[in-house]
């Protein structure tokens, strides 16, 4: 072929790629067909899709760049199909009485990652099994109970992340988990999970938590390489992990008042005083007397200005019974049935449990306990208990200055703070009620409160990024409060971060809330330290989240938490100065001063700090706009 007829051909050619390579393009953008039917047939199954209603369209284009639909990802490919379903925080929920149906989730082929975190389904784990080529399923938070077969994951060999965190699994950890070859991260903390902690012998993990379930025996040695936080939580577990040594068979704990003892000589009096009243309250609570079957504990308190402590106590559950319910509401009997059960079980001086997610355990559980008081606050001493036979650990508070309602007006309050639901939120567990004697019962968070790590040993551990999520936990937490109880004078009235407890994650949970429709001693609440101290209202709660915010970002323990204000930093005059001087950047905390580009970023958290804290309550902004502000702020710009 000669060159001129060459470049005819190719002339001619030209066209032909050109408009191959257009329709090349214009099909990057669709996806294979059917896979539309096959989401709008899963949500269909769902009980509320309206999040997904506005862009889960029949007949459109799931991987349409313009228009994408909610939560869909897809892949770069000559057709498009979905790769990725990220469905979290949209309070989706399976039908009543109907399991999670995975299979039009089965039809999309080329679907890798799965998450459905913050929702609310609930029933048994689904068959997401099914999808043997996932590569990331994520489903924590949610209400998935009961037990997972051992063998479910055996055919999931692609599989490298895994979330089951925060639901309500029982029964031994699959060891199927053992055989992922390919498995990175693992997290199956905050569930029930029992049985021995499996070897996990994979190289390729990376990331595990299996704290806060019931596990028991000792920890592998093959795990001593990842942190002790990843195990706690566990009152069976043993082993070098966590610097705790296992009994040899045959062996017991020792006696009670040794182990007084042995922490503080110098309370052998009191321990002897205690023990001979646990005798008296033992014969006495047989003989059903109606006296304080508390009043023994709390005769040996030191006071803690700083901070408030909760004490380990041991106790062999006596009244064990695995909670139904978490987060629906599903008892297995009617409200009429339980409150008639309740009252007769306060009556004879047991607990009224308001919240099942931890099982059900009544006052003997924890009066058959030793315990030491190492603190106390405004509102009264608290104590840890464990319960052994159990795997769950609470603290009980001894609360003070409770006296405002008779019984039934006080367990209606209880109750609805008991009901509430909020991943930043710590809601009550159970009550004891006496006209003399009140107690509230909450799960034990392990780390702690946030002024114990902020201001403690730990601090070290909270970078920008974490104090970030910190701070937008607790806004997110109060946002919710302020939606729930709106009508009351101050939702939540006692914010301090004394009052936010840190989960192993750094997730805070924000803990005596609304307190002050029960309180005859208002003034021990944290809002009445408050500059409108006589006109509380919700922007009360503001001003509070503002000196949270300032402690967090200065890392200086705020006088306005004291009562004389004798000691510690006014943070709120501190930062008022500092930013009408234009020296915002001399408030940060040299822990994370060093943040390079994200300066300008805890520069302008801590504005809003103060901008939250400021004093004439009519020029402070609402809530809403508070929270509007710091959900603004990036890890940097």
């Amino acid at each position: 072929m000669t060159t001129t007829a060459a470049m005819t051909a190719a002339a001619a050619v030209r066209p032909l790629l050109i408009s191959l390579l257009f329709l090349s393009y214009q099909t990057t953008t669709l996806s294979l067909p059917g896979e539309d039917a096959h989401l709008i047939q899963f949500k269909s199954s769902l009980k509320d899709s309206s999040p997904l209603d506005s862009t889960w369209i029949t007949a459109t284009d799931p991987c349409d760049r313009k228009r994408p639909w909610l939560g869909v990802g897809c892949t770069n490919a000559a057709f498009s199909t979905v790769s990725s379903l990220l469905l979290m925080n949209l309070g989706l929920s399976n039908n009543d009485r109907a399991e999670f149906d995975v299979a039009p989730l089965e039809k999309l082929e080329t679907l890798r990652f799965l998450s459905f975190e913050n929702n609310s389904f609930s029933g048994k784990m689904p068959e997401f099994n099914r999808l043997s080529s996932l590569k990331s399923l994520f489903l924590s938070e949610n209400s998935f109970s009961g037990e997972i077969p051992n063998d479910f994951f055996t055919r999931m060999g692609s599989l490298k992340k895994l979330e089951l965190a925060s639901n309500n699994f029982t029964g031994k950890i699959p060891d199927s988990l053992q055989q992922l070859d390919n498995l990175s991260e693992m997290l199956l903390q905050r569930n029930r999970f029992t049985g021995p902690v499996p070897s996990f012998e994979q190289k390729s993990l990376q990331k595990l938590d299996l704290s806060h379930n019931n596990l028991q025996g000792e920890i592998p040695q093959t795990l001593a390489r990842f942190p002790a936080s990843a195990f706690e939580g566990n009152p069976g577990a043993c082993g070098a992990a966590i610097s705790k040594p296992c009994k040899a068979p045959g062996t017991t704990s020792p006696p009670i008042a040794e182990v007084i003892m042995a922490s503080n000589a110098t309370t052998k009096w009191v321990v002897l005083a205690i023990v001979v009243a646990v005798l008296l309250v033992t014969i006495l609570f047989k003989k059903k007397d109606k006296g304080d079957m508390f009043s023994m504990i709390g005769s040996d308190r030191r006071v803690d200005n700083h901070h408030e402590h909760a004490v380990e106590v041991h106790a062999p559950s006596v009244n064990r019974r695995m909670g139904s319910a978490r987060r629906t509401g599903n008892y297995n009997f009617s409200s009429s049935s339980r409150n008639n059960c309740d009252r007769a079980r306060s009556k004879s001086g047991d607990l009224v449990m308001i919240n099942e997610e931890r099982g059900v355990f009544g006052l003997p559980d924890l009066m058959k306990a030793a315990a030491e008081v190492l603190g106390n606050s405004g509102l009264g001493s608290a104590y840890k208990a464990t319960m052994k036979n159990y795997g769950v650990s609470v603290v009980v508070k001894r609360m003070r200055g409770m006296n405002k309602l008779n019984k039934d007006a006080f367990d209606v309050e209880i109750r609805r703070l008991g009901r509430i639901r909020h991943r930043n939120i710590l809601p009550p567990l159970a009550y004891h009620y006496r006209k003399e004697e009140k107690l509230l019962v909450i799960e034990f968070v392990p780390k702690g409160s946030l002024m114990f790590v902020l201001h403690g040993i730990a601090h070290a551990e909270l970078d920008w990024a974490t104090r970030l999520q910190i701070i937008k936990g607790v806004a997110r937490g109060l946002g919710f409060l302020h939606t729930e109880l709106a009508e009351q004078e101050v939702p939540h009235g006692n914010l301090k971060s004394s009052n936010i407890l840190l989960s192993a994650n750094h997730e805070p949970l924000l803990t005596d809330y609304s307190l002050h429709p029960l309180s005859s001693n208002s003034q021990s609440l944290q809002a009445y330290k408050c500059p409108e101290a006589g006109l509380l209202s919700p922007k009360s709660d503001v001003y509070c989240l503002g000196v949270v915010v300032l402690e967090v970002m200065t890392g200086k323990f705020p006088s306005q938490y004291l009562n004389n204000q004798d000691s510690g930093t006014d943070l709120v005059h501190w930062a008022k100065e500092a930013v009408s001087n234009g020296k915002v950047a001399d408030l940060i905390d040299p822990e994370i001063a060093n943040g390079g580009d994200a300066l300008p970023e805890m520069e302008r958290m801590l504005c809003i700090g103060a901008a939250c804290a400021e004093d004439d309550h009519v020029k402070r902004m609402e809530m809403r706009e508070a929270i509007r502000r710091i959900e603004e702020v990036q890890l940097c710009v």
